[in-house]
């Protein structure tokens, strides 16, 4: 199924991926576009005008229905979900996102709705095969056996199965990338819900004008991490809604840094070098996570190929902007 000429609907178009999944869609030739979120609409982290966009709530099971009545695809972005500080300390309200996926992959099927995307998360992996910073790149079938993250990675791993099941049972095409760490701009970057790359360059920058030139870290900055850039997700995101891949796939950077090296290349960039103090009871994850590459190149001979740096350099200067904005009002 492709792209061009199409209908689709994004569920979770309000967040970060979800909006740039919004714009390229349209611009890769889509038909149109019906962008759904929670969230009120001069909440969403970027709007396209070409879309219809909608305020619902997808737990709500008929809101599903109105939301898919008379699309060929769906793009099931939507959850409550942020970083390690939020999933760590929210297992419950991240477990609650099943109401979501449950009742889209219902109201897609009783709709003939002709594909359906999920995104799943690297936090479905085997916690075991992450202890060592060392780590080695996760294959897919290193999610079993089941020892998810606990609330956030067992609600994907279910709703990964839930997919499975549709397709074998009903006959519903689905598609299940399971993201590693996606960075970039219009993204949260501050509240509790941003990622490391984001809180980084927040962390940084508020050093760097404060005067204070300090950051804390959270863990020892020995944990390792790949991360990948939203021009690389959103790419592989079409590539693998159009492909024949039947399978939880991963989708995610092989380039891995330590978070201390994450904070060496954003000093870089501030151009500062700050006193580092480590945080050793805040959330820090797992030790390791990588992404292994092998199924994604075979199938698409394609990976994302984005450098860190480069993509850090424009979330930075983003980020950057969105402070200045903060800093103007407030003096206003």
């Amino acid at each position: 199924m492709k792209i061009n000429g199409q209908t689709f609907l994004v569920c979770g178009a309000g967040g970060f991926i979800g909006g740039h999944l919004v714009k390229d869609l349209l611009e890769s030739g889509a038909r149109e576009v019906r962008a759904v979120d929670i969230k009120p609409l001069n909440e969403w982290y970027q709007t396209t005008p070409r879309a219809v966009s909608l305020t619902l709530d997808l737990q709500d099971k008929a809101n599903c229905y109105q939301a898919a009545a008379g699309v060929d695809g769906v793009f099931q972005l939507a959850a409550d979900m942020g970083g390690m500080g939020f999933i760590e300390n929210n297992r419950a309200l991240c477990m609650l996102s099943v109401l979501i996926n449950t009742h889209m992959l219902i109201a897609s099927k009783d709709l003939s709705v002709k594909r359906f995307l999920y995104s799943s998360s690297a936090c479905v992996y085997n916690g075991e095969k992450q202890v060592s910073a060392d780590v080695i790149p996760l294959k897919e079938e290193d999610a079993y056996p089941a020892l998810p993250e606990d609330g956030y990675g067992w609600e994907k791993l279910f709703s990964e199965r839930m997919c499975r099941h549709f397709e074998e049972d009903f006959g519903l095409q689905c598609r299940v990338p399971r993201f590693h760490n996606v960075y970039g701009p219009y993204g949260t970057w501050d509240g509790g819900r941003e990622k490391a790359p984001a809180a980084i360059c927040r962390k940084v920058l508020k050093a760097k004008n404060s005067g204070s030139h300090e950051i804390e870290i959270w863990g020892d900055g020995r944990q390792t991490r790949s991360f990948m850039y939203i021009d690389d997700c959103i790419e592989g995101l079409k590539a693998i809604f159009e492909s024949e891949i039947h399978e939880p796939i991963n989708l995610g950077s092989s380039e891995l840094v330590t978070i201390n090296q994450l904070v060496d290349i954003v000093e870089d960039i501030a151009g500062v070098e700050l006193k580092r103090t480590y945080n050793l009871s805040a959330p820090r994850g797992v030790n390791g996570r990588n992404s292994d590459n092998t199924k994604i190149r075979q199938y698409l001979g394609w990976e994302p190929s984005i450098r860190l740096r480069d993509g850090l350099a424009k979330t930075y200067a983003w980020i950057d902007s969105e402070m200045h904005a903060l800093r103007e009002t407030q003096v206003a």
